[in-house]
């Protein structure tokens, strides 16, 4: 009974319920306090930054065989900064298209280059000049038969158009022979000295190159430099373009040893361009082979001091800028990819010093005549001798005089010369070589007779680059002695050519502060001190001492060193020793005497003078007045229409 009575009440209370109706909601409530703030969750792990990595492509790049812009991204997973090799996840390459004309501006930047327009109009006016001067009938001249000028009769600006379109191209070799630091001064004490070495009073002498038919000077000032270097102004003497200091294949846009200015900024030079016309090339210098002048006919660098890899900043040769080493062994590929199906055959002659710059900083690379413990400087560990001999397997890698006589000229393809670690030696110290090493004058026939074995004829540059160093060190017997041995070498070039094919010029690529001074009477030593007309002692300053005919206005200075000595460099081991001396019981003459110098530094200065320009052959009559250095280029480019020729081969 109770069970069931529980029952009946649930339903009743159910039922009930069931029965109620809903109110309406009642108010809100007075809404609680605030709590307190809760603790801070951790911190989520930094996202990874995306990072874009941006390398210039030089010329050559198997990528962007005409140079360009590599760009790779990815995530700097570990945080560095910077985008590892495992990193990159994405690589875009922005190429350089390739060029088939040497007209183009991808290439001749020179084209809208103001410099390289004002040589191409100073060409024009000394074309006129010379038409002007030669033209009419019946014109006698009074010159030596190697010195006559040609007379033509040209009624009308037709016919002397025609003419000059006639003698355009006519010159199948050039050769250029640059006398580094031969300034006026250099070449008259060098007239002098060979004069007086050979018996005579000096003064009446001439050097070869005096005697040639053609002559006038050529400004020497780099863009932005009153008083120039050798980079600068061989690079206009070459690619017809001014530029900086410093800076070699490039014009003056260019920020020197900031390798990203480089592409855009490159220059053609001559040598380039005989090349891409079929035209055999050599290169020869008593200098390093990649220093500044010979440099500037094939290298393209942002600093002339980049001989190679290990002379090279690190961001330099991250951002893909090559060591002027490294281009000059890889001259054909470089061309061959800046332009489309070109095959060119390499350089056919290298010659001169700087072996140090293609050998490797590992003792077991030393030459046999090596000098220094470790001859080799590069730091990457490559050969580039070997690899020059791999590319050239036909070809002859020389390093002493007898592997140079061993060349056959006849069958020569490809040789390369380097004699010595550093420069080669002074003229005047050759004989003390440790392999013995040839002269200018044989290095320069050789060439000749590999290069004219081409019909179509050859381009060769031939500096004498220690003319410059012995002034440097202040000795004049050591510059004068091998100005001597580069006119020698200019009269084999002259005997071995033929006048109606091969244009020859000889100039300077700077002069020195170096002087002839006081009132020396007719055939005084020139090496002596000065001895007045009709004296037999040595004239006396005003500080009753004796004075040289020659010196200089700022170098280290006086030294006697005796005969002895023959290297001009010793000098640099010796202090400092400007102003005057009492030169009473010095030997002047020696080969070991150091001039006297007015300021003292530590190695003596270029100067800004004029220089000489000696041309002969096909376009030599536009060598007249004085001239901005670059037009020596738009000579021989009209001489042997260099640029005509390459782009019919392209």
């Amino acid at each position: 009974m109770k069970y069931l009575k529980f029952s009946l009440i649930a339903v009743a209370v159910i039922g009930l319920n069931g029965c109620l109706l809903e109110g309406d909601d009642g108010s809100n409530g007075v809404e609680g306090e605030i709590g307190q703030t809760g603790a801070d969750g951790q911190n989520g792990s930094p996202g990874a930054n995306s990072l874009v990595k941006q390398t210039n492509l030089a010329v050559g790049d198997t990528n962007c065989p005409n140079s360009g812009v590599q760009f790779d991204s990815g995530i700097d997973t570990d945080a560095s900064g910077s985008l590892e090799i495992s990193e990159i996840t994405n690589t875009s390459y922005v190429c350089v298209s390739g060029v088939t004309s040497v007209s183009s501006t991808q290439l001749l930047s020179s084209l809208n280059n103001d410099w390289f327009i004002d040589g191409a109009a100073l060409v024009s006016e000394n074309k006129n000049t010379w038409l002007t001067a030669t033209s009419g009938t019946g014109v006698q001249s009074n010159l030596p038969d190697t010195q006559q000028v040609t007379s033509y009769a040209t009624n009308s600006s037709a016919q002397q158009a025609a003419l000059i379109q006639q003698l355009k191209g006519s010159a199948k070799n050039v050769i250029l022979f640059v006398g580094d630091g031969m300034g006026v001064s250099t070449v008259t004490a060098s007239r002098i000295l060979e004069g007086q070495l050979n018996g005579q009073l000096g003064e009446e002498n001439s050097l070869s190159f005096d005697r040639f038919p053609f002559a006038g000077l050529a400004k020497t000032y780099n863009v932005d430099a009153q008083t120039p270097d050798s980079a600068g102004t061989m690079t206009a003497m070459v690619s017809g373009v001014k530029t900086d200091v410093g800076v070699i294949g490039v014009d003056e846009d260019i920020v020197r040893g900031d390798c990203s200015t480089v592409a855009g900024n490159e220059l053609i030079t001559a040598l380039e361009l005989a090349e891409l016309a079929g035209k055999s090339t050599g290169i020869i210098s008593t200098a390093r082979i990649t220093h500044a002048t010979p440099a500037a006919t094939y290298a393209k660098s942002a600093d002339r001091n980049w001989e190679d890899i290990s002379d090279m900043p690190d961001a330099a040769v991250t951002a893909g800028c090559k060591d002027i080493a490294e281009q000059l062994i890889n001259f054909e590929v470089n061309l061959e990819a800046r332009f489309d199906g070109v095959d060119v055959n390499g350089l056919e002659v290298v010659f001169g010093g700087g072996r140090r710059h293609f050998l490797p900083k590992d003792a077991a690379f030393n030459s046999p005549d090596a000098a220094s413990n470790v001859e080799g400087d590069r730091t990457d560990g490559r050969d580039l001798t070997a690899e020059w001999s791999s590319t050239y397997p036909a070809g002859s890698y020389v390093f002493d005089q007898t592997g140079f006589d061993a060349i056959d000229t006849n069958i020569a393809t490809n040789v390369f010369g380097l004699f010595n670690e550093s420069h080669m030696q002074y003229e005047a110290d050759r004989s003390n070589d440790i392999a013995g090493e040839p002269s200018i004058a044989e290095m320069t026939r050789k060439a000749i007779a590999i290069l004219d074995n081409n019909p179509k004829g050859f381009f060769l540059s031939v500096e004498s680059g220690r003319i410059d160093h012995s002034h440097h060190a202040g000795s004049a017997y050591g510059a004068l002695t091998d100005t001597i041995a580069f006119s020698e070498a200019i009269a084999i070039a002259d005997e071995m050519t033929n006048d109606e094919d091969t244009l020859i010029i000889v100039t300077a690529d700077h002069g020195h502060v170096f002087t002839i001074a006081g009132y020396p009477k007719r055939g005084n030593p020139i090496l002596g001190k000065v001895i007045g007309v009709g004296q037999t002692e040595a004239t006396l300053a005003a500080d009753d001492k004796p004075y040289t005919t020659l010196g200089y206005t700022n170098g280290r200075g006086f030294q006697n060193l005796g005969n002895e000595i023959t290297n001009a460099d010793a000098a640099y081991a010796m202090p400092i020793a400007a102003g005057r001396h009492d030169l009473t019981e010095v030997n002047t003459e020696s080969s070991g005497f150091h001039q006297e110098a007015l300021v003292p530094l530590t190695s003596e200065t270029h100067s800004g003078e004029d220089v000489g320009i000696y041309a002969k052959g096909p376009g030599a009559f536009l060598v007249n007045g004085t001239n901005e250095q670059h037009m020596i280029y738009h000579v021989m480019d009209f001489a042997s229409d260099l640029t005509g020729k390459a782009n019919s081969n392209l």
